[in-house]
This record gives C-alpha cells, structure tokens and sequence, in this order.
C-alpha cells in the first residue's frame, strides 16, 4: 500500500487492504470472512445489486456457508486440541501424609544468594486435599514461617529419593500478612 510522502491520503487507499482481507480465505474455516457472511465472493469491480436472486434462496445459500464454516471450525477446534494435548500430562495424586518437597525457586530467601541456597524445601506432610489440585501442606514454623500452607499443582516431579515433589512458579497471589507470604504453585517434571 503506497500513500504520499505527508501520509495524508491513506484513507484513498484503504479499501484495497480491506478487499485483500475479506477475500483471503482463513485456514480454520477454509473460507473468506466476506464469503462466510454474503455467501460469495467480493467483487472488485462496482457493485451489482440484482433483483433475480430471491431472498429465500439467498437465506438458504447463507445458512449452508455458515453450516460449513461451524464444521471447519469444529476440525480446526479438534486439531488444535491433539496439538495441545501432546505435550499435557496429568497432574499427580497427592493423598493425605504424602510427603512432598516444595521447590524455592519464588520464594524469598534471607540468604545472601539464592544461588547457594537450597533448591527444594521440605519434605512436608499433606494435611488436607482441598480441591483436585490444591493442597494443604504442614510447614515447620520454626523455619518455614514464611510460607503460605495452601499450594496449587498441575505438574509434577519424580524425587530422586522417590518423594513426590511440587516446583513452585512464579506466584500468582502474593500478599504480606507479617511475616507469612502467600503463593500458589506448579509442580513440573524436570
């Protein structure tokens, strides 16, 4: 799209854009966004407007375009789902006494570097199941205050000591009550 030097006489230009778009066909509905909504193709040429097409067929010509695109939406839809679905595992099952060890990647350390600091927390006893993917945990007070005793997992990591064991991501919820923080985690397989 070529416009003036000053860029003044862009709205000259724009419907050439605007016909390019509504006639490329899109790769999930296999069909242009003009021809999905009119049922035919834009014409780049004046605009005809005939009076032998009856409504009722045009009706009828529109609802079976729009019954195609639903379809190729419906497969686009699905192959984007296999697609996710190749790299999801399920989460662990955690039942109560379970030992498991909490990661430090997001919480903060009174240590100088965190480089030095220890990679995993715990172990710590599940208390409670709260939902499918949280977790009440049974922290030291002595030397885990700080840490928010309710944890959320959707992926998981195999101990090398054979404990199930939580990675926590970057937190969702932080909030400072005193001296004990609040997060939510992700285990990972690492």
């Amino acid at each position: 799209m070529y416009v003036s030097y000053h860029q003044d006489d862009w709205n000259t230009w724009l419907p050439l854009p605007e016909f390019a778009y509504n006639n490329s066909d899109y790769s999930s509905t296999k069909k242009s966004p003009f021809f999905t909504v009119y049922a035919k193709d834009p014409q780049f040429d004046s605009v005809h407007i005939t009076q032998d097409t009856p409504a009722e067929n045009l009706s009828t010509k529109i609802q079976s375009v729009q019954q195609d695109v639903k379809r190729e939406l419906e497969v686009a839809i699905n192959r984007l789902r296999r697609y996710a679905d190749k790299s999801r595992e399920c989460p662990p099952v955690f039942n109560c006494g379970d030992m498991v060890w909490l990661s430090s990647k997001n919480i903060k350390s009174t240590r100088p570097t965190k480089k030095l600091s220890e990679r995993w927390l715990g172990p710590f006893p599940i208390l409670k199941k709260v939902s499918t993917h949280a977790y009440h945990l049974n922290g030291n007070p002595s030397t885990q205050s700080f840490i928010f005793p309710f944890w959320n997992q959707s992926r998981h990591q195999q101990s090398q000591i054979g404990i199930k064991s939580l990675l926590l991501q970057s937190p969702l919820n932080k909030e400072m009550n005193g001296n004990s923080h609040k997060y939510w985690i992700k285990s990972s397989r690492e």
